[in-house]
């Protein structure tokens, strides 16, 4: 008979899945938080509107301008015979229900947002909106 009983130690296990249950919560929680939003590399600020509505994200062709009146396309600068090209190319491949959205800094001039409108109502791009905060 033994003088003493080996006892057997309990194996060290690390259960997991409280540490999946409280990452899944904090993923949900970062997705719920974040914002999302096109980013733009110019420094544009646009201009305040009470009124405003929410733009449509479907089919969207963007344009920028900033204070100097330079234009931009997928934050490449583009000059008005380029922009010009790609509001045609664009209606071409999308057809007449592309919206133009004219992302323009509160202290452009006039005439450069009315260019744009003005070349897009040429090709039949009726849907154009003023991008405001």
């Amino acid at each position: 008979m033994p003088l003493y009983v080996r006892r057997r130690r309990p194996s060290a296990m690390i259960n997991i899945v409280p540490l999946v249950d409280v990452l899944v919560v904090l993923i949900f929680f970062f997705l719920l938080v974040m914002r999302f939003q096109d980013t733009q590399s110019l420094d544009i600020t646009p201009p305040k509107m009470d009124t405003a509505g929410q733009a449509s994200a479907a089919e969207r062709f963007v344009v920028a301008i900033d204070k100097t009146g330079k234009y931009s396309i997928n934050n490449a600068v583009v000059t008005p015979e380029q922009l010009t090209a790609a509001l045609k190319t664009a209606a071409d491949k999308q057809g007449l229900e592309v919206n133009v959205l004219i992302y323009a800094d509160q202290d452009t001039p006039l005439k450069d947002v009315t260019y744009v409108m003005d070349e897009s109502r040429k090709l039949k791009l009726d849907k154009v909106r003023l991008q405001t905060r």
